[in-house]
């Protein structure tokens, strides 16, 4: 496994995601069921690393996504607009009915000893329409992208969303870009598409065309198909049974040059113990274990990705590009909502160290 090979040329965009946008209902520590408000979160794992990149990192991102015309469509556009993300959109017009939709996703965030409950409504989502053919990659490549990234949660949305991925992921080779994935298998999804053997041969095609992987230990068993013992056995902070499964990683996919991911402990929804790993060219790494007061555990790992790939682009050791990841995934539990609000001075002080001591 080689190093990663960032260019250091101008581009026009540092980093291009691509996958599906969504809103995320949440009514807080409130149920469902109880709830008579709620907040409305932009979100989407992809995009997430891009928004995050952006208003945090500084970096100059986009995402490749589709859009609805209508105004679900105009909320997403404006929190996209407000992050600092270059969109390209392909477009889809609302029967007024049915859709196409932005899909909804349903999330509380539990308190204490209960748990944050998840769920959705994905039904006729516009993403799921996304095909071949659908942007102009050559266009979108020619102007420079340092890096390009996409995740299994949009594989798995539909028979044509892994071919679009592809085609991006070639794009991107050929343009000189890094490319990256989040495995983030979820099983329900590809039960809808075809099952798990279906998720797993669609996910080794993609990762044939991949520089960097991003998944913790269940999610390269159940989305490479790897051997590996029972994730739920022994420590979640343990990172040796994760660089165990390397080998195999490196054996099967010779292309992938980092694999990395973050571990967590859960004591309670509002406790945790937070630490991160990297496998960079032959090397492992292990970040400092952080005890975390979470206030919104979704989109750590997004937070995560985008401090470490911040790193990267930057040309930081590979030590130092993993403890941003490890800072800025941290600091993003603190904040309600999917995407960052951290400041980059924030998340530098707490990678080096820093306290939560009042800031005069």
């Amino acid at each position: 496994m080689s190093a990663l090979n960032v260019s250091t040329k101008p581009a026009e965009l540092d980093f291009l995601a691509l996958g599906a946008l969504v809103n995320r209902l949440d009514p807080g520590v409130i149920p469902f069921r109880k709830a008579r408000s709620l907040e409305i979160h932009v979100s989407g794992g992809e995009y997430n690393v891009a928004a995050n990149l952006a208003d945090c990192f500084g970096l100059k991102t986009g995402i490749a996504t589709a859009m609805v015309n209508y105004g679900i469509g105009e909320l997403v556009q404006a929190r996209v607009r407000e992050m600092g993300v270059t969109p390209f959109y392909k477009w889809f017009e609302h029967d007024g009915v049915r859709g196409p939709n932005i899909a909804t996703v349903y999330s509380d965030r539990g308190q204490g000893v209960r748990p944050p409950v998840v769920f959705y409504n994905r039904s006729n989502e516009a993403g799921a329409l996304l095909k071949p053919g659908d942007f102009d990659w050559a266009a979108i490549f020619a102007k420079g992208v340092k890096w390009f990234h996409s995740g299994g949660i949009f594989a798995a949305l539909s028979e044509t969303t892994s071919d679009v991925i592809i085609e991006g992921m070639k794009a991107a080779k050929a343009a000189g870009a890094v490319t990256s994935f989040d495995l983030n298998y979820r099983a329900k999804l590809w039960a809808s598409v075809g099952g798990p053997e279906k998720g797993v041969a669609t996910i080794r095609k993609i990762v044939e065309h991949v520089d960097a992987l991003i998944g913790n230990e269940e999610d390269l068993q159940k989305g490479l198909g790897l051997e590996g013992q029972d994730v739920h056995s022994q420590s979640k902070l343990d990172p040796h049974s994760f660089f165990a499964m390397i080998d195999q990683v490196r054996k099967n996919h010779p292309n992938v040059k980092l694999v990395a991911t973050t571990l967590r402990e859960v004591h309670s929804t509002n406790r945790h113990d937070w630490a991160a790993v990297l496998h960079l060219d032959g090397q492992n790494y292990v970040s400092p274990t952080a005890q975390l007061d979470v206030i919104d555990r979704i989109g750590g790992g997004d937070g995560f990705a985008a401090g470490l790939i911040h790193g990267l682009l930057a040309g930081k050791p590979p030590e130092e590009a993993l403890k941003l990841g490890w800072a800025h995934g941290a600091l993003l539990t603190t904040f309600p909502g999917d995407t960052t609000m951290a400041r980059l001075p924030e998340v530098e002080a707490f990678a080096k160290g820093g306290s939560a001591r009042v800031q005069r």
